[in-house]
């Protein structure tokens, strides 16, 4: 879980030169995972007035340009794109789209440079020119929420630790649940769902981060009928160090049961 008291230490420099989004977001604190902390932060961004998102966006830096003072992380992702090792041709190509952007908007041209190459931001700056204003305003925010997806996946992905497990005993059968359902939820992650084998156990995943996650197990679906569970949520903290997890169920006809296993 993610609290009111860490937002501000850990997190807020999240959306640059902007700490307000995420002071707003600690009165909806806690959050289970990074991911329901993104989707909080982008719904803050979304409700503040127009004045308040034109600030954020202002608040990013023009890309390529060698006087401007960086925040550690910006500087390391225009870096990490190439940004700061262009050729006099290059640079000069920057600054000239840098100078129409910025008179024809008003703001910065904010992309996640993270997601581009070079020659993708070069394309997306010259077509993005040719957008309105409110149209403009709207992409950047977008693409703020993915430069802020994925510094805060930095920062929840700190330690890594080596497997996740489950077996599901089925206690009216007297067997391993074969067949079930089971979905795992990681943080700033896609959900990832797999099915128990003839012996009712699986490996979820081969590698997870330290923190919050939740294995979702279609208890429901597997009973068939009309089954007193639907889908039985098990939330968990892995924590740093750990080198393995194992989350088995216990499942009966009306009670199910979990434990940290071995």
């Amino acid at each position: 879980m993610i609290g009111a008291a860490e937002l501000l230490s850990r997190y807020g420099h999240l959306f640059e030169h902007s700490p307000w989004v995420v002071e707003r977001a600690t009165a909806y604190a806690p959050f289970l995972d990074g991911q329901e902390l993104h989707r909080v932060l982008m719904e803050v961004v979304a409700q503040a007035s127009e004045e308040e998102q034109l600030a954020l966006i202002r608040a990013h830096p023009e890309l390529a340009v060698e006087t401007e003072p960086l925040t550690e992380a910006s500087a390391a992702e225009q870096k990490g794109a190439g940004l700061k090792s262009l050729t006099g041709p290059e640079f000069e190509r920057f600054a000239s789209l840098n100078a129409s952007y910025r008179e024809k908007f008003g703001f910065p041209f904010i992309i996640c440079v993270r997601m581009h190459s070079k020659a993708e931001i070069l394309a997306a700056f010259e077509r993005r020119l040719r957008n309105s204003p409110a149209a403009e305003r709207a992409k950047a925010l977008v693409e703020i929420g993915h430069i802020t997806k994925l510094r805060l996946r930095d920062l929840v992905e700190v330690t890594r630790v080596v497997g996740l497990t489950t077996h599901v005993l089925d206690t009216v059968r007297g067997t391993g649940a074969a067949g079930m359902r089971v979905e795992v939820r990681q943080p700033l992650k896609t959900p990832v769902a797999t099915m128990l084998d003839e012996t009712g156990r699986a490996t979820l995943l081969t590698e997870l981060v330290a923190g919050p996650h939740e294995i979702r197990f279609h208890a429901g679906a597997y009973l068939g009928g009309t089954p007193f569970f639907d889908v039985i949520p098990v939330r968990f903290i892995v924590e740093e160090g750990a080198t393995h997890m194992h989350i088995p169920l216990i499942l009966s006809a009306f009670g199910y049961s979990t434990y940290r296993g071995g």
